[in-house]
């Protein structure tokens, strides 16, 4: 799969992150020229979460975002659809295994944004970096998210979005869509993954389009901020 116009079906997708997972991380900051570590401290941030809270870390492939999380006091679960990113952020922590194995302070689960596998109120705090896009269908990973929320818990969203001065918005697109996938090509394992990522990072809503989704899902004080002249947005909620 690697056209962002067809339908999103989960196992294409795991699928193409398996063929990723050894040199996705390494690939990430080549391409985003480091500043994905500066947007995943943002996200930990914005989460704020402090000993003794919970906190869900969904599509988080290998776990690299994860660690921000218990870096602060906070306990953590990683979960993605991909068993070769869980399996690769297990093994570079020197474990074995995978479901439920608590490895350097991240736990490790299998699970489906649309059927995730906890209970309702679990997390004091969710969040989903760079993975809402390739879900199936948007809302229902929402409303998913917001069920095992516990009431009063926050949600982070951190994912590609519009440029806001709209000059440059039109030398990233040319970025996308013309310099990522030959550098990818030079990189990365599964180029193909590359171009997937370019175009639908240009399909994805905006930051008020995406603002509205989330709501319509029932999360409220929903606001955003742009980072990096809004190549990222963070997206946050609040469970009633």
């Amino acid at each position: 799969m690697t056209r962002a116009s067809l339908d999103k079906q989960p196992h294409e997708v795991a699928a193409m992150f398996d063929r990723t997972a050894r040199r996705y991380d390494l690939v990430n900051d080549v391409l985003s020229l480091g500043q994905d570590r500066l947007w995943r401290k943002a996200t930990a941030a914005a989460i704020d979460a402090g000993p003794g809270e919970l906190v869900l870390d969904l599509a988080a492939g290998t776990g690299t975002s994860t660690d921000t999380f218990t870096a602060l006091g906070a306990r953590a679960i990683a979960c993605d659809f991909s068993l070769g990113m869980l399996r690769t952020g297990v093994e570079r922590r020197g474990g074995s295994g995978l479901y439920g194995g608590g490895v350097r302070g991240v736990t490790f689960v299998a699970g489906d944004a649309l059927r995730l596998p906890f209970r309702d109120g679990t997390f004091d705090a969710v969040t989903i970096s760079f993975g809402l896009r390739n879900v199936a269908d948007t809302g229902h990973a929402l409303r998913e998210l917001l069920r095992v929320t516990r009431p009063g818990g926050r949600l982070v969203i951190c994912e590609f979005s519009r440029p806001t001065p709209k000059s440059f918005d039109l030398v990233y697109s040319q970025y996308l869509m013309k310099l990522l996938p030959p550098v990818a090509r030079m990189v990365s394992s599964n180029p193909d993954s590359y171009e997937y990522l370019a175009e639908s990072i240009r399909a994805w809503p905006d930051q008020e389009a995406l603002a509205g989704i989330i709501q319509e899902a029932g999360w409220r004080k929903v606001a955003w901020r742009n980072l990096t002249l809004g190549i990222v947005a963070l997206h946050r909620g609040v469970k009633a």
